[in-house]
């Protein structure tokens, strides 16, 4: 049986879908942001790169959270 995605990462086949890059690449502009905060980066993302909120959340979410480990 194959395990249902849940979370942030349940976002992730439409973020690749829609905005055309792997979700490493969006990952990789989070981690090497100057930005630091959540929010910070969700604004950054949905001003510079076009993403919608849910979107941005979920990546940004996901990316702290296994920085912080």
């Amino acid at each position: 049986m194959t395990e249902t995605v849940k979370g942030p990462a349940s976002y992730f086949p439409s973020i690749e879908k829609r905005y055309g890059r792997p979700v490493a690449e969006w990952q990789e502009a989070i981690r090497t942001s100057p930005l630091t905060k959540h929010m910070e980066l969700v604004g950054w993302l949905k001003a510079e790169h076009g993403l919608g909120h849910g979107h941005a959340n979920a990546l940004v979410a996901h990316t702290l959270a296994e920085l912080r480990g």
